[in-house]
């Protein structure tokens, strides 16, 4: 049964890079109990620049089981559930395979699928690799933001219940295979619930390549 393995949290810290200070929130711990979810957060989560990270689009990040596994093969170490800095970490259903504009009931609240996480450089510090970036990115394992539609309160253990499925088939996948590696297919991302953050440059992108 699809359901939360774990949910994770953290606040903003301040670390050294290659001698210079750089703020993160990418560090996530799991914590046990219910966890209420409220305004673009959840209780105990911060983000360091919700420009790039966090906000109303981006509110929760969620990251699979089962891609962990694929990870760790990958890899050759074990990965704790945070690793990726994801929220929540997914058990028993592919949120690659989730649909923009996809609504999850976990708990008491409601949460809808916006768009992949496309991943920067901190990423690349927290694996002590600034290769990694490029790895994570290729791998097409970028798990989904989830935009908060009904506050309430959530805990690992709960299961995870697909209430709505928009009319299209742009999933979070290949919205990230289309945007890193497919720019002349971005017109297939102007599907109805495409964040207006996106919708704004990519419908400018699609105008100027048409002439």
């Amino acid at each position: 049964m699809a359901h939360l393995a774990s949910v994770n949290v953290g606040g903003v810290r301040t670390i050294d890079s290659n001698g210079r200070p750089v703020t993160t929130g990418i560090f996530k711990e799991p914590v046990a109990g219910r966890v209420a979810v409220r305004g673009v957060n959840l209780d105990g989560d911060d983000q360091a620049d919700r420009c790039v990270h966090g906000g109303p689009v981006r509110s929760i990040y969620a990251y699979g089981c089962e891609d962990y596994v694929w990870w760790e093969s990958e890899l050759g170490r074990a990965m704790p559930p945070g690793t990726f800095g994801e929220n929540q970490t997914t058990a028993g259903i592919d949120p690659n395979d989730a649909l923009v504009g996809e609504r999850w009931r976990i708990g008491s609240v409601l949460v809808q699928v916006t768009i992949p996480r496309v991943p920067c450089y901190k990423l690349g510090i927290k694996m002590g690799d600034p290769h990694f970036v490029k790895r994570f990115a290729g791998a097409l394992r970028p798990g989904p933001y989830f935009t908060i539609v009904e506050e309430g309160e959530l805990g690992a253990g709960d299961p995870i219940e697909v209430v709505h499925k928009p009319g299209h088939a742009l999933t979070i996948r290949e919205t990230s295979r289309i945007y890193l590696f497919d720019r002349p297919r971005l017109a297939e991302l102007l599907v109805p619930e495409l964040p207006e953050s996106w919708r704004g440059w990519v419908t400018e992108l699609v105008e100027e390549a048409r002439g």
